[in-house]
């Protein structure tokens, strides 16, 4: 259903009412992105203050993660069924309250639990706002000019929650966790004004439960088993066991998805080759870069003394340029094309992680991590718009919520588990470090393990890349043959 007047196809010049839309949507991208960095600048300060152990503190960012992307296939599903606005309207709400409420957190355990509820109002904004931009603006150059002025703002409301997570934290780091409830409500009244009603599709079903539930378990245990491995051991009854119930949850998923009369997410959607890469390839993009801003807040903090407002700015970098580089993605989408675009933005995200291998214990900012942060910065203002671009296209008005859910819990899984695995290896090689200094024996393998996942994230890319190519060759001979057959014999 499309959501407001029809843009012309031959150039984007839209009314006030596109740009109030785009406006709101854009609004819960930069929350996310606020959000997000704002805590992960005042984890140390957290650890300290509520005597957090290392393997426990990064369940503060795994929490909002897991709640996020477990419910984020039944979000896509509730907007196209229930409405796009009053969906993001009620989570909206949702989120600004729990954002206040986590600011009283006396314990570990309440500060998760609230993250997690947090993280699920999130997995109901996010496709919500993508699928309402989606269906709002027409496939094309429209829509990818839409799509990189999104992405500006994701990094914006990143750049900004690393300054304010930085200054707040030198406050108190519950003002972290306190400030984005404003900014929701603000978003939340422009929404109420702008975001035309979008009803009920009657015909489209009801809601998959048991799909929910079951992605949601198999998605929460894949992640324990990890985290808790370096505990029990990884080839332990209880570790062995948790893999076996993730792995048969997420099973019955599928089961339950092929049987079900309105199932969560409809399998048939996956045949899409590009779809499916761009799922893969956030996986990648998002789980490699939430591992390495943990250790890098870590080694930044604790092993060479910084503030949470020095470690603040030295990622700002990267998210100033992805601020400035992502409104032309959409120009570079109409030119070389997607695939293209995934290959040379990974390849960024692969030089920069490897090059973080050169961190010492008295490392030059500007000679060892600047580099690093660059090329991650020039790397997802490639990277995300295109893969963006990739999950929406060619998908129907009626299962962009899906698409968006699809492609948000793809990023959000590969967040949570990578980061699970940096932490486990990290804990695992860390065991009797006393000494903060001894500590980067620690995360030099874990930066190996973020460096081979964004290596699997480049043959993705170039496996599209390859199969666009073919694709071209294909066509561009039958071009020449059809062209033969019709030419006049001499």
């Amino acid at each position: 259903m499309t959501l407001a007047t029809p843009v012309p196809s031959t150039r984007p010049a839209w009314d006030a009412r596109l740009w109030g839309v785009l406006l709101v949507v854009c609004g819960v991208i930069f929350l996310d992105g606020l959000d997000v960095s704002m805590v992960g600048m005042s984890l140390p300060s957290i650890g300290a203050d509520l005597g957090v152990p290392l393997s426990s503190l990064q369940w503060v960012v795994t929490g909002y993660v897991l709640g996020y992307g477990g419910l984020l296939l039944l979000g896509g599903r509730t907007a196209d069924l229930l409405g796009r606005r009053k969906v993001l309207l009620i989570a909206l709400a949702v989120f600004a309250v729990v954002s206040m409420l986590s600011s009283l957190a006396t314990s570990p355990e309440l500060l998760v639990a609230a993250r997690f509820i947090k993280g699920i109002a999130a997995a109901f904004t996010a496709p919500a706002a993508l699928s309402i931009l989606t269906t709002t603006f027409p496939e094309g150059p429209h829509r990818n000019r839409a799509l990189g002025i999104f992405t500006t703002c994701a990094a914006s409301g990143f750049s900004m929650g690393l300054i304010l997570g930085g200054l707040l934290t030198e406050v108190g780091w519950r003002w972290t966790f306190l400030s984005p409830g404003p900014v929701a409500l603000i978003v939340f009244l422009f929404a109420l004004k702008v975001i035309p009603n979008s009803p009920r599709d009657e015909t489209a079903g009801g809601y998959d439960v048991p799909g929910a539930v079951t992605v949601t378990a198999g998605m929460l245990t894949l992640v324990y088993a990890v985290v808790g491995a370096e505990h029990a051991g990884w080839a332990s009854v209880q570790t062995i066991g948790l893999f076996v119930a993730a792995a048969a949850l997420l099973a019955a998923f599928v089961v339950i998805e092929r049987r079900s009369k309105h199932p969560l997410v409809r399998l048939g959607i996956l045949r899409s080759a590009n779809l499916r890469r761009a799922n893969l390839a956030i996986m990648t993009v998002f789980g490699a870069y939430v591992a390495f801003q943990f250790i890098a807040t870590l080694y930044l903090q604790n092993l060479l003394g910084w503030s949470s407002f020095e470690t603040a700015l030295g990622f700002l970098p990267a998210g100033l340029l992805v601020a400035f580089l992502s409104p032309n993605a959409g120009r570079i989408a109409d030119r070389i094309g997607t695939e293209r675009m995934v290959v040379i933005g990974m390849a960024f995200f692969v030089t920069g992680y490897a090059l973080a291998l050169r961190i010492g214990p008295v490392s030059d900012y500007y000679a060892t991590v600047l580099p690093t942060i660059v090329l991650i910065g020039l790397g997802f203002a490639i990277t995300f718009p295109a893969l963006n671009i990739q999950a929406t296209n060619g998908v129907a008005d009626h299962e962009q919520g899906l698409a968006s859910g699809l492609f948000n819990t793809s990023n959000q899984l590969g967040g949570a588990v990578v980061l699970a695995v940096a932490t486990a290896v990290i804990t695992a090689q860390s065991r009797g470090v006393t000494v903060p200094a001894d500590m980067l024996a620690a995360y030099k393998p874990a930066l190996v393990v973020i460096t081979g996942i964004s290596v699997l994230g480049l043959l993705v890319g170039i496996t599209g890349y390859l199969k666009r190519r073919a694709t071209e060759a294909e066509v561009a001979e039958l071009e020449n043959s059809l062209a033969e057959d019709l030419t006049p014999a001499a």
